[in-house]
């Protein structure tokens, strides 16, 4: 378990309809870490300390369409607190797809990765969940390019838009009869979380998308708050598609290099430490050869396959070991 203990990393997000149920009796509750509004600063900070003393790290992830104030209360707790076993993780995803990292990440501190990995691998894990959303207008979105032409058609009575927000953005046009150009896949099993706004029909999602990405199934979640703010409307159908077996996740996480922050002494993996914001300045000997990047995991073909993408080597976080050694370990531990 981390850090020696026997208690799991807490891992926490920003609201109720961001902490998905359990898929098993193993993975631990969501933390909730309340907005200002819901919670006065004194009750907030004794909250936070008992999960600290009872936990001794967690890791918060929020939406980057949580309210400005919701993520300075973050920053207060810290710093009252002075701890640096508090990491504050932003996730540049819609907020249903936030919920869906965060429970991979509950499931994964089951196992003995050190709150530094496990706090590293939300960054990791983000760029294999195929974010998006069907949307009655995109006249408020800004957080995927929009050209004019589109933005135009979204005066069309009966027009729908399919937008991929991540990991990389894609719009398309969806007619009347539910067809027109499709997303592009994950590539890789998956299962499809859906979440329904108002007056959109959602059966584009369930049928016509799930068929097309060949999900393993597909499950109902809360639209989260925040959701409306990400897109711009309420009138959305979000979805997220991730992996859903937990031993191809010890593995993605697994295979990457791990490092010793050099201010706090935590292990990490990635460019920097998700704690206490130190960059990593790796040294390595000269002449030393670098590990040239290879594919994400190899194996089944129900695992991530294609190349690890040029985001993560910037990040420092590309495999650096044969998938079916890396995470071999921390797989039969939790098994």
């Amino acid at each position: 378990m981390s850090g020696g203990r026997d208690v799991p990393t807490a891992i926490a997000v920003t609201s109720p309809d961001l902490a998905l149920p359990a898929t098993d009796r193993q993975t631990p509750a969501a933390v909730v870490v309340p907005s200002p509004q819901a919670r006065p600063l004194d009750e907030a900070l004794t909250d936070v300390d008992a999960v600290l003393a009872h936990h001794g790290h967690l890791v918060v992830l929020y939406s980057t369409a949580c309210p400005p104030e919701h993520v300075r209360r973050l920053h207060t707790l810290r710093a009252v607190l002075e701890s640096e076993r508090m990491a504050i993780v932003p996730v540049d995803l819609p907020p249903l797809a936030v919920a869906v990292l965060a429970r991979q990440l509950r499931q994964l501190s089951t196992g003995d990765f050190s709150p530094g990995v496990l706090a590293g691998a939300a960054r990791l894990l983000a760029h294999y969940v195929h974010a998006g959303a069907l949307l009655g207008t995109v006249g408020r979105l800004d957080r995927v390019p929009v050209d004019l032409r589109t933005h135009l058609r979204s005066w069309l009575p009966g027009t729908r838009f399919a937008v991929l927000a991540g990991p990389q953005p894609q719009l398309v046009t969806v007619d009347r009869r539910g067809e027109g150009a499709g997303l592009r896949p994950p590539g890789f099993a998956t299962r499809l979380a859906v979440a329904r706004g108002r007056s959109v029909d959602d059966w584009w999602v369930e049928t016509a998308l799930a068929s097309a990405w060949q999900v393993q199934g597909t499950y109902e979640a809360p639209l989260p708050a925040e959701s409306a703010r990400w897109w711009g409307t309420d009138k959305v159908v979000e979805f997220a598609a991730a992996v859903p077996d937990l031993t191809v996740l010890y593995q993605l996480v697994s295979s990457v290099r791990r490092e010793e922050c050099r201010w706090c002494g935590l292990e990490l993996i990635g460019d920097r430490c998700a704690f206490c914001s130190a960059p990593l300045t790796r040294r390595e000997p000269a002449g030393a050869p670098r590990p040239a990047p290879g594919p994400a995991l190899t194996g089944p073909a129900t695992a991530p396959s294609e190349a690890a993408p040029s985001a993560l080597r910037r990040r420092g976080l590309a495999p650096v070991a044969p998938s079916g050694v890396a995470g071999r370990r921390t797989v039969e531990r939790v098994r």
